[in-house]
């Protein structure tokens, strides 16, 4: 695949009469023209009635048009480069047999804004920024997700902060599998406080397994997504990959695991504190959560957040942190968690400038009693 620019003709009639090298309002945007050698990969690179080509059209503001082996991009130069990166990285998937999907088209168009060093990072003994499992070939969809998948390869214990739908917990999830499949690691343990959302379930039936089930659900997704389910089975008949509930882990110490905390909002100092010193010898973790949604009692202290303070500069501790622009969801999750984040914003404003009117008050009350 070749790509070359093609600017309007200085001798064309438009340009007749004119300065040569001198544009004008009418002028007409540079284009950029792609080969490709493979014409049976375009119908797939392209999509059914062309929806990919329109997804990179809307979601870069570039015009494509196709016609035999060739794409033509139309655009403004930022846009123009931006759009060969995602059409490049599309048809380097299909040449290795990979499919597309709108999701990988929606992440190759958020990537093509990462910054060069990541974008071009390439696969090496780590994978580099890939994460290999039984089932897929996990790459990151946005460039935060890019700095996540770098950091849990390269730190002992690493904090994923952020909104639902960021990829939080499934990345670190797909990192525990890899690496357990590599011999890495020797077990997977997963955990997740037993606190429910905003809602009282009441008795639950069954043994202690089908009690606390419901609350690790989201957890056996990710295995399930990432390894055959009669594998998942195997290896949690064995022990090699545990899921239980925070309450679970103390006394314990946990040495060649991969060990995983989401919703780690919902644990209190005490239990982040506890769990922190499960980490043995050889082990990995990694703990995931979202501040702005504690299920904690009112006036409870969030252990993420505190640990967050606590072990701000430790070494061989990472953090990365999501944003609403990371949500790769459904479109509408990503407007909904942005609608939300405005409202909590405003009211965060607002109950801060109370607080300060409040303390005028106090000293002008405290000067008047002087």
């Amino acid at each position: 695949m070749t790509a070359q620019s093609a600017t309007p003709q200085s001798n064309s009639p438009a340009n007749q009469g004119k300065e040569p090298g001198k544009r004008t309002g009418s002028a007409k945007p540079t284009s950029l023209v792609i080969k490709f050698e493979d014409n049976t990969l375009l119908t797939e690179l392209f999509g059914e009635h062309g929806r990919n080509l329109a997804r990179i059209e809307q979601g870069l503001n570039v015009e494509a048009a196709s016609r035999g082996n060739e794409l033509t991009l139309t655009g403004k130069k930022r846009a123009r480069a931006q759009a060969e990166v995602v059409i490049r990285g599309l048809y380097e998937r299909l040449k290795k047999g990979l499919e597309i999907t709108v999701g990988d088209v929606d992440a190759a168009i958020r990537m093509s804004d990462a910054p060069d060093a990541l974008r071009t990072k390439k696969p090496g003994a780590d994978g580099g920024l890939q994460i290999a499992t039984r089932k897929r070939v996990i790459a990151p969809r946005s460039a935060t997700q890019g700095n996540y998948i770098d950091a849990l390869q390269n730190n002992e214990l690493v904090f994923g902060v952020g909104p639902a739908g960021t990829g939080k917990t499934y990345l670190a999830v797909a990192m525990a599998v890899s690496m357990f499949l590599q011999r890495r690691v020797e077990r997977i343990i997963l955990s997740r406080p037993a606190v429910e959302a905003g809602e009282h379930l009441g008795f639950l039936p069954g043994d202690m397994r089908d009690k606390i089930d419901p609350y690790l659900r989201p957890l056996y997704d990710a295995l399930h997504d990432t390894l055959p389910g009669e594998e998942v089975q195997k290896y949690l008949e064995s022990g090699e990959i545990e899921v239980a509930p925070l309450a679970f882990m103390r006394g314990r110490t946990l040495a060649n695991s991969y060990i995983i905390l989401d919703e780690a909002q919902n644990c209190t100092p005490v239990q982040m504190k506890m769990f922190l010193t499960r980490l043995g010898e050889n082990g990995r973790m990694a703990i995931t959560g979202d501040p702005s949604q504690v299920d904690l009692p009112m006036g409870a202290k969030s252990g993420l957040r505190d640990a967050l303070d606590v072990l701000k500069g430790v070494p061989g501790v990472g953090t990365v942190s999501f944003s609403e622009a990371d949500v790769v969801r459904h479109p509408l999750v990503t407007q909904i968690v942005k609608a939300y984040g405005v409202r909590d914003r405003d009211m965060l404003d607002r109950a801060a400038e109370r607080r300060k009117k409040a303390e005028n008050e106090k000293k002008m009350q405290d000067q008047n009693e002087r």
